[in-house]
């Protein structure tokens, strides 16, 4: 089962340009994106892989406005738990130390210990 994060987006509307592209791709990820009551506060609830493919879009898109939110995504990741790291590890086909790095920012010490366990040697 998959984990899903919140994440509050702090004055969303008013800090990206082209705001309505970005929440219509964010809910075509299948993410939800929600206004905090009647404040400019948002809330985005998506998984691992929802975030990587929003982060995927804005760096293709070239919208300068949207790199703050790749930012606070990016620093998600490092709240990935150890059984997280597992799951993604799993999915990769050759799993490397590299690679799950890339894929996931975690340390040098996690990947080896989430390799480690994922080939039995832990």
């Amino acid at each position: 089962m998959e984990k899903y994060n919140s994440i509050t987006l702090n004055s969303f509307l008013r800090r990206t340009v082209k705001a309505y592209a970005l929440k219509s791709h964010i809910r075509e990820q299948g993410c939800e994106l929600k206004r905090i009551g009647r404040s400019r506060h948002w809330l985005l609830t998506a998984s691992f892989d929802q975030l990587q493919a929003i982060i995927t879009y804005i760096e293709s898109s070239n919208e300068p406005s949207w790199s703050w939110l790749t930012k606070l995504l990016r620093n998600e990741y490092q709240h990935l738990s150890h059984d997280e790291l597992l799951r993604i590890a799993s999915t990769i086909e050759k799993v490397t130390i590299s690679a799950l790095i890339a894929r996931t920012d975690c340390t040098i010490a996690q990947a080896r210990q989430v390799i480690d366990e994922l080939e039995g040697l832990d």
